[in-house]
């Protein structure tokens, strides 16, 4: 185990130097240059499949990417690659683009984040009928399929404020799980622990502007929790947590409309 930490350590150490020489990064759009390699080295800890990504290897979350193989936020010209591959011992099929956004606070309307939703669409135990409304595709993909939430901050911001947003999301959900009765004292006593740890795992360390930050939430599996996987960071392993997180950026407007906005009206045609 001291040989795993170390080697961890020793990752994220180059990662901090990296980006310490580079400096902020802007991304291009569409209609100029090429967009810039987002942080492409990433460190996954998660249960997929049967062990799924170690915590020391490297994984690769995109390419490089021409225009024609992204996505431009409007509001913020940040470009997101229309799909996502994430090697992992367990194989996981590309991820597809589904919508984006942006996420706005205060009543100047500061833009804080861009949001892009991925999903495994080519999954074959997806069966989504086209007569189905886009908010049940949107929630069936999340509950059956691998999907990525990636994030791309326009300015500099904390992991901590991410965090803290975070936890007020889900614990805003946990309150109406037991308001509606849909989830028992036992249950809620069973995913105290994932929150603990959920709270503990982000560093009090800054995110560059226009640096992605992918969450990762593992494919079902019968038999083992689903994993929600924070890049660089670990991963939470319940199913209750790990499907509520995503879910919560559809729920009511969720925080960013225009990412709800485009992901249900991409879902109106499709069907599998």
């Amino acid at each position: 185990m001291s040989l795993l930490l170390k080697t961890l350590s020793l990752a994220r150490s180059q990662c901090a130097r990296t980006v310490a020489s580079q400096g902020p990064r802007s991304l291009s759009t569409l209609s100029s240059r090429p967009a810039t390699k987002p942080f492409r080295s990433l460190l996954f800890a998660v249960g997929v499949g049967v062990t799924a990504v170690a915590l020391s290897q490297t994984v690769h979350l995109d390419a490089d990417t021409s225009p024609d193989d992204t996505v431009v936020d409007p509001a913020t010209s940040i470009a997101f690659p229309k799909t996502l591959t994430v090697p992992a011992k367990t194989a996981i099929p590309p991820l597809s683009l589904v919508g984006l956004g942006v996420r706005t606070v205060s009543f100047i309307g500061l833009k804080v984040y861009s949001v892009g939703f991925y999903a495994d669409l080519q999954n074959p135990n997806l069966h989504v009928p086209k007569d189905m409304n886009p908010e049940e595709k949107v929630r069936y993909i999340i509950q059956n399929t691998a999907c990525v939430i990636r994030i791309v901050p326009t300015r500099s911001t904390g992991f901590t404020h991410l965090r803290d947003a975070f936890m007020r999301a889900l614990q805003a959900r946990l309150a109406l799980a037991k308001k509606e009765g849909s989830m028992t004292e036992q249950e809620e006593h069973a995913i105290s622990g994932p929150m603990r740890k959920l709270r503990s795992i982000f560093p009090n360390s800054p995110l560059a502007k226009h640096t992605p930050f992918d969450i990762f939430l593992s494919s079902p599996v019968p038999g083992q929790p689903r994993a929600l996987v924070f890049r660089d960071m670990g991963s939470i392993e319940d199913n209750w947590v790990a499907t509520e997180f995503v879910l919560h950026y559809f729920e009511g407007e969720g925080p960013s409309p225009p990412l709800k906005a485009t992901v249900l009206e991409n879902l109106k045609e499709f069907s599998k």
